[in-house]
């Protein structure tokens, strides 16, 4: 098993930065992709960024230059530095692990964008 711990969601102004952090424990795999989540009520869950193993990256259209993810394999830890933030990057932020196949879920960090 598995299991992930978020930290760093809050409530910021617009334009402003925050960093979130998600630690991995249990049986994993060196072998892995990292990534990020996001979920407004009413709509469908978001990926937002993941990240390899190896560092390599991907990225959804509507973060690409604003946020950054990384990843610190010997922790198990992987960040998602947000800058220039939006009212609409409101949402809960999900961590989260796949490993062969199976994926594993964070409970969830809030983040809040006030205009």
């Amino acid at each position: 098993q598995v299991q992930l711990v978020e930290s760093g969601g809050g409530l910021v102004q617009a334009g402003g930065s925050l960093r979130l952090s998600c630690v991995a424990s249990g049986s994993i795999s060196r072998l892995n992709v990292m990534g990020w989540y996001r979920h407004v009520p009413g709509k469908q869950r978001e990926l937002v960024a993941t990240i390899t193993s190896g560092g390599s990256t991907t990225y959804t259209d509507s973060v690409k230059g604003r946020f950054t993810i990384s990843r610190v394999n010997a922790k198990n830890t992987v960040y998602l530095r947000m800058n220039s933030l939006k009212p609409e990057d409101t949402a809960v932020y999900y961590c989260n692990i796949r490993i062969v196949g199976t994926e594993y879920w964070g409970q969830g960090t809030q983040v809040t964008v006030s205009s």
